[in-house]
């Protein structure tokens, strides 16, 4: 029989569970970094790399300028997006841009760190399920609503959102530092774990931005997201054709998660491949990135565009990304994938998409 407390988070749409946060929140989230900080370092660089070519012009200055501000508005987009995950109201959802902000940009009592999108995304999640318990609960909802998430979300930016955001630091300096002192070992680590969250319905950029990850091992997570993106693209291609290739291979990997779970052997060519790969942007090539590009892979060549940015546009650059980002995740996977379909672990079919 149904609680009262069930029923009323029912009535409320409040639901705690992993799938509600990490799946949909987490999820949402992605799409407002990169209507916001990712989209804003494309502007920029674009801007920067234009006004590098023709010298300092109008149209540079206003790119520059743009991706500046979307930059600037991360935790705005980030709290819309996470409301709308979390199927907040609307008085909740406009609320929430507020509380994204003070997430993102708010530091704590003794914490000279400001929460980030780690941040932001903990104290938009805490003022929405507050909003939604009091929405529409009495005569003043349009006073009442608002308030109540934008003193809990505050709450929880100030005493929640640094301590999280210093820890998500720590964590991402940890791993570069181990990445720097291990690189063949982290380079495997680092390539197959951010590779799978990828295809995993989790966002690998948020992660790598929540962690701030750089240097080498962003290089690494960016050729393990790669590997993914460009195995799977390839290897099913028998199946789904030039659209399979490019949903998959620009859009993402993600698309066959359903294809994953009936069976789960088609992992493997993509996740050996970005395995065998890690390795060798770690140790040989040393490729870097920045954080927004580590966890995009080949997703609208946006881990493409992060390389250039902090490796510089150059021939030499331009060879290493061609090999380790496209003609090497493609080769492995598909003589991993031919070997695995010899051996009856993965059949015709099996990589199929409604596209």
């Amino acid at each position: 029989m149904e609680t009262a407390k069930e029923s009323f988070l029912k009535r409320k749409n409040i639901e705690i569970s992993a799938k509600r946060y990490l799946q949909d929140a987490m999820s949402a989230m992605a799409l407002g970094l990169f209507a916001s900080l990712l989209i804003g370092v494309i502007l920029d660089t674009i801007g920067v790399q234009t006004a590098n070519l023709f010298g300092e012009n109008t149209v540079s200055t206003f790119l520059i300028e743009i991706g500046g501000q979307a930059k600037a508005f991360m935790g705005a987009a980030i709290g819309i997006a996470v409301a709308w995950g979390l199927k907040a109201p609307p008085l909740v959802m406009f609320a929430s841009t507020v509380t994204g902000m003070m997430g993102a940009s708010m530091t704590g009592f003794g914490i000279d760190v400001s929460g980030g999108p780690a941040g932001a995304f903990i104290a938009v999640a805490i003022g929405v399920e507050f909003g939604k318990a009091v929405s529409k609960e009495t005569k003043i909802d349009i006073i009442v609503t608002p308030a109540v998430t934008l003193i809990t979300g505050g709450i929880a930016a100030k005493f929640v959102g640094p301590a999280i955001g210093w820890c998500m630091i720590k964590l991402g300096e940890l791993i570069m530092t181990a990445t720097e002192w291990q690189p063949f070992i982290f380079g495997i680590v680092i390539a197959v774990i951010v590779g799978l969250t990828l295809t995993a319905p989790i966002s690998s950029a948020a992660l790598c931005i929540m962690l701030e990850l750089s240097g080498l091992a962003a290089g690494a997570a960016t050729v393990g997201c790669c590997a993914q993106m460009v195995g799977f693209a390839v290897a099913s291609f028998r199946e789904n054709g030039i659209g399979g290739l490019v949903a998959q291979g620009i859009g993402t990997s993600m698309l066959q998660v359903s294809n994953i779970i009936r069976n789960p052997w088609i992992l493997v060519p993509a996740t050996l491949a970005g395995a065998i790969i890690g390795p060798l942007s770690t140790c040989v090539f040393k490729m870097t990135n920045i954080p927004v590009g580590a966890g995009m892979g080949t997703s609208g060549l946006v881990g493409q565009i992060g390389t250039f940015t902090d490796m510089g546009f150059t021939l030499d650059t331009l060879w290493k990304v061609l090999l380790l980002h496209i003609v090497l995740p493609a080769v492995l996977s598909l003589v991993i994938d031919k070997l695995m379909r010899k051996l009856g672990l993965i059949k015709e079919g099996d990589y199929k998409l409604d596209l």
